[in-house]
């Protein structure tokens, strides 16, 4: 389906219908999968013959969400897991080894930078953090045995975007893997392997579902790298269960429209937050105040649904404007047709370090909103009555 539209693909690719010629996609709710006879069975587990084998590994609504991501993504293949952090863990542990290097946006979702402080460092792999956006520090953090740039772009919750192209002119001339975090946005705004990148690595839980009805993680990349992270999962299970994958893959149908709905609605209520007299600073990359505005338009086909802003008055303040709230669901999660708030320095961010936050700009004052599907004229006087608590 090489020829067909995003939206096209998103409906229609990596499905094939069973013997019972159902419409909408089968759920395979199964552990194993039954041979014909010891010699397909043997056949099946050497991969001289593909078929399915065990659910960890092989399922065939799995397979089919995996199919339809790749293809949305540009590409060869993909591996689904049991959520976005999981999937995080597993790029990383089936491609560095003890002894490698990793250098790492400080500007990340807060769990990430966990995960490589407290358990990837075990495994005596080395990290180091730089600004997202300064290519200059990347360039300048690389060492011998340097073997993957980690980030996500456009960061959560602020926003901060790097050039994708020019970090991928430097990851390549140093024989360096490029992986993009690409949930805040999904392969709907950008596709990073399109703009140089090797890996992208999703939250599907978030923009892909756009429900909030399950966990999902994802990595797509080249066959060769696709290989070596499905036997890390084969090996250490952390697969994405077939409910869930039907679940992200019916989100996948709807996932263009609906994010073109969320920028909108992002779109209008940052403006409005820009005029308000409590609000110090507004972080939404759709506003030519933004400093990476111009940057993001020559990758990003728009500009997401997450808009961040500071309060006067700091934490005692935000948590005010956020008890205020009455349409407003008041959670950490985002990508959801219902829109959200929370306060990133108590939670998203909460395990970092006080200096950690400071160096991401983190501020206690700061108020995240992953906007919606409801109508913005109601979430906008939701947040005003709120603002005068």
């Amino acid at each position: 389906m090489k020829d067909l539209s995003f939206d096209t693909k998103a409906i229609r690719e990596g499905y094939r219908t069973t013997q019972e010629q159902e419409h909408s996609e089968a759920i395979f709710l199964t552990s194993s999968f039954v041979f014909d006879s010891a010699e397909q069975a043997a056949n099946r587990f050497s991969k001289e013959e593909p078929g399915n084998i065990y659910a960890r590994f092989t399922n065939p609504t799995v397979d089919a969400f995996e199919k339809r991501l790749a293809a949305l993504e540009g590409a060869e293949a993909c591996v689904a897991t049991a959520s976005g952090m999981s999937a995080i863990f597993a790029a990383i542990m089936a491609l560095v080894k003890s002894g490698d290097h990793i250098v790492a946006s400080r500007n990340m979702f807060g769990t990430s930078i966990v995960l490589l402080n407290t358990i990837v460092a075990k495994f005596k792999i080395e990290i180091s953090y730089v600004d997202l956006s300064n290519l200059s520090q990347w360039q300048s953090a690389i060492q011998d045995n340097t073997k993957l740039f980690l980030l996500e772009t456009p960061s959560n919750p602020l926003g901060e975007v790097v050039d994708i192209t020019a970090l991928s002119k430097i990851t390549k001339s140093n024989n360096i893997l490029l992986a993009v975090d690409n949930a805040i946005l999904s392969p709907a705004l950008q596709n990073p392997i399109t703009l140089g990148a090797d890996i992208v690595i999703h939250s599907a839980t978030k923009y892909i579902d756009g429900q909030g009805r399950c966990l999902a993680g994802a990595v797509a990349s080249n066959s060769q790298i696709i290989e070596q992270v499905h036997s890390f999962t084969r090996a250490t299970g952390p697969s994405l269960s077939a409910f869930n994958a039907w679940i992200v893959l019916k989100g996948l149908e709807t996932l263009s429209i609906r994010m073109k709905a969320h920028c909108k609605n992002a779109l209008k209520l940052a403006n409005w937050l820009d005029k308000q007299d409590q609000v110090k600073k507004v972080h939404y990359l759709g506003l030519e105040s933004h400093p990476n505005h111009a940057l993001a338009k020559t990758q990003q086909s728009d500009f997401g649904g997450i808009v961040s802003f500071e309060i006067n008055g700091g934490r005692e303040q935000a948590f005010k404007v956020i008890n205020g709230v009455k349409i407003l669901s008041i959670t950490a999660n985002l990508g959801d047709t219902k829109s959200t708030i929370t306060h990133p320095a108590s939670t998203t961010h909460g395990r970092l370090t006080n200096e950690e936050r400071q160096e991401a700009n983190i501020t206690e004052g700061l108020i995240r909103i992953s906007v919606g599907l409801e109508d913005v004229n109601d979430v906008i006087d939701d947040i005003s009555k709120a603002l005068l608590v």
